[in-house]
């Protein structure tokens, strides 16, 4: 009969992280972990910045939804709840204009768990609450494996999901039945295996973009479509040396990825873009959606992968 351990909890989570504004947030926001946090809450998260400024306060994490683009706040506290936290939760979440708010804590009290469970109740529907409880275990003298709990978490949303607002434009209708067969074909049975691992499925809406995450905090993925063409491409947010960086690359990435990109530097601009377009792709043919789908999905992967590793190698050269 096979030896079988016990799973130990760790209560101290000090043993891991000393502080949680400082370790634990530098820590979260590597992809590897994040990734994490985004399994449990359902969110395909992206981390944007670390200590984002709030006037006199700093957002532990500002992240994005891949798919949606929303903003996202994340906040830890490993003391436990307090209603003076909670009051600076929602002051940070109107500072930073957010959609979702995530507040990771050691331990839920039951009076904040409702009290995040009346939000939830009492917010539009674009706007929700995560209360996460943080978990350590180990097994045996292993080391240290971590746990995201969620405790209350928004309740309208898979309402929502494809739940089209009244008096839209034909043209937005379609864009919203566009990207919900998108997702149906891209996870549900869809050709790309690659794709669908890397990726989750997100709140449909009749925008014409879609944003995906890259790992990199400010640099992310936007595929746009209009309704003849897509557009697929990279946005640097305020990084004109990342972009001077990888334009000097210009050829062997174009090479790489097997696309002419259009280098958008955009000066003045808090920002710059590198983007393809495929035309003609009619929105209004769905016979093409297919074929639409599989070049969104590799495009994707490609300046992922492609761009990912340039960058990783201009991140390399900073430190």
């Amino acid at each position: 009969m096979v030896a079988l351990s016990r799973l130990e909890e760790i209560t101290d989570l000090r043993t891991v992280w000393q502080n949680d504004a400082k370790d634990f947030t530098e820590w979260l926001s590597r992809e590897e972990n994040i990734n994490i946090l985004s399994e449990a809450t359902g969110l395909d998260l992206s981390a944007e910045e670390t200590h984002s400024p709030v006037g006199k306060f700093n957002v532990d994490i500002l992240a994005s939804e891949s798919g949606t683009g929303r903003r996202i706040i994340i906040m830890s506290s490993f003391t436990g709840t307090d209603d003076s936290y909670l009051g600076k939760l929602i002051t940070y979440a109107a500072g930073k204009n957010a959609d979702i708010i995530i507040w990771i804590v050691r331990k839920a009290n039951e009076e904040h768990k409702a009290a995040v469970e009346w939000l939830n109740s009492r917010t539009w529907s674009n706007t929700g609450f995560f209360l996460c409880e943080i978990k350590l275990f180990r097994i045996g003298e292993s080391e240290p494996a971590v746990k995201f709990e969620v405790i209350s978490r928004p309740n309208r949303w898979a309402k929502e999901t494809r739940k089209i607002s009244e008096g839209i434009t034909d043209t937005e209708r379609l864009r919203f039945d566009y990207w919900n067969a998108f997702q149906d074909y891209a996870f549900d049975g869809g050709t790309n295996s690659r794709f669908a691992s890397s990726y989750r499925r997100w709140q449909t809406s009749s925008n014409y973009g879609v944003v995906f995450g890259t790992g990199r905090p400010g640099v992310s993925i936007i595929i746009a479509k209009t309704r003849d063409d897509i557009e697929a491409g990279l946005n640097i947010a305020d990084d004109a040396e990342l972009f001077a960086y990888l334009s000097g690359m210009k050829e062997d990435i174009e090479s790489e990825c097997g696309m002419n990109f259009d280098w958008l530097e955009m000066p003045g601009k808090k920002g710059s873009r590198i983007r393809v377009k495929k035309s003609p792709a009619p929105l209004n043919d769905k016979s093409t959606w297919p074929e639409q789908f599989e070049w969104i999905m590799n495009a994707v992967l490609r300046i992922r992968e492609i761009f990912g590793h340039y960058i990783k190698e201009y991140a390399s050269n900073e430190e």
